[in-house]
């Protein structure tokens, strides 16, 4: 059915806000300004603005449905049905699930990660959001890397990442009271957890061959390969050489710059935007727009930030609304290779969202677009639709 979202102020490509009329058509965007006759149903949206709906690169709060608490596990079906809602009920229409496939037992290890790619590879048909994988594999899984590569060559992977987070729990070694956070979600003891560290970390020198025959498959297979935590520019740079056309959560100006001068693009969180800074005491997300060293803002671990603070950004007057709109659209898109969305403009995928906002507020989230679908809705739609 032709749908008409008519009265709100649809955000154009070239930044400009314009009230005007949508109208979507079998999934896409058919015109901007006039478009169905007066069989098309109509969508009411006076005094809302109209925005393309956002893409999230990486968020990992899915793990909360999957172990709201340390072993405590919930099916994967549950917790993906779970999380659906939630992105569609925060604006998210394409979210790339971030997967840690690590060498560790527990919620990352090879049982759970094998269940959960399968698991999603099953459901994606039934999620309203456009669910993909991104899968964060730890560089030091050396088991596991024929695995990860016929999942890459199965197209079963929509985004790759290298995680190395081996070096930085070996850290902790000396002190067994600082790996037991790390050992609690393992389901072994902090003793047992070191002597398995030490294992893995002995195989270091077999990491850099095994990291570039799966960059050599995603390459091959067209996969989107990102680097993460990247601490020093000399690190991105032997990501970029790898293929890594994204550079997630660098450390700090430097490594952000240098990221960027490559050529590639630059993504933070969003609760770093919307907390006034890094947890983890690293680049500041704001600073970071406000210095145009950040192409992309992604929910992370906290899927209502994302929305949050591309409008706190303008508040804050760090950026205007067309540029914090890129941040967890467009850019996001781009950096993805989805051509299909991130803009409001004919032919493109009709994911849209209406939103309820005014400048020093918390913005509203009113409707949910997907596909011209309306799948989430605030408010009673009887007073929308006609």
């Amino acid at each position: 059915m032709e749908t008409l979202i008519v009265g709100g102020r649809v955000l154009l490509p070239d930044g400009t806000l314009e009230e005007t009329e949508v109208a979507l058509h079998d999934g896409r965007i058919a015109a901007i300004g006039g478009g169905p006759g007066g069989s098309a149903r109509r969508w009411h949206a006076p005094g809302l603005l109209v925005l393309p709906g956002m893409v999230d690169l990486h968020g990992d709060a899915f793990e909360r449905q999957l172990m709201p608490r340390p072993g405590v596990r919930f099916p994967d079906e549950l917790a993906l049905l779970e999380t659906d809602r939630q992105l569609l009920a925060n604006g998210i229409t394409t979210a790339y699930h971030g997967l840690t496939y690590s060498w560790e037992p527990g919620l990352r290890d090879a049982a759970s990660a094998r269940r959960f790619v399968a698991k999603l590879h099953e459901m994606r048909p039934q999620l309203c959001c456009d669910t993909r994988l991104h899968l964060r594999f730890e560089t030091f899984n050396l088991d596991a890397e024929q695995e990860a590569i016929g999942w890459i060559n199965d197209g079963l992977i929509d985004l790759f990442a290298f995680n190395d987070h081996t070096d930085d729990i070996a850290d902790k070694l000396g002190d067994l009271n600082k790996l037991s956070t790390y050992a609690a979600r393992t389901g072994l003891s902090a003793a047992d957890f070191a002597s398995m560290l030490r294992r893995i970390k002995d195989r270091a020198s077999e990491v850099p061959a095994s990291m570039e025959r799966i960059a050599a498959a995603a390459l091959a297979a067209a996969v989107p390969m990102a680097s993460h935590d990247d601490m020093t520019p000399d690190a991105q740079a032997a990501y970029y050489a790898l293929g890594c056309r994204m550079c997630e959560f660098p450390f700090d100006r430097d490594t952000a710059r240098a990221a960027l001068a490559r050529g590639a693009s630059t993504i933070l969180g969003a609760p770093n935007v919307v907390r006034g800074g890094s947890h983890a005491a690293r680049l500041g997300g704001r600073e970071a727009v406000a210095e145009g060293l950040c192409s992309v803002l992604t929910s992370d671990y906290y899927y209502p930030a994302l929305m949050v603070a591309a409008f706190m950004l303008v508040d804050l007057d760090v950026i205007d609304l067309a540029g914090a709109w890129r941040l967890v659209s467009t850019n996001a898109a781009d950096a993805a290779n989805l051509a299909d969305r991130g803009r409001i403009a004919p032919g493109q995928r009709a994911d849209l969202l209406l939103v309820d906002w005014q400048p020093g507020r918390m913005p509203r989230l009113v409707a949910t677009f997907v596909s011209g679908e309306a799948v989430f809705v605030a408010d009673n739609p009887m007073r929308m639709i006609a």
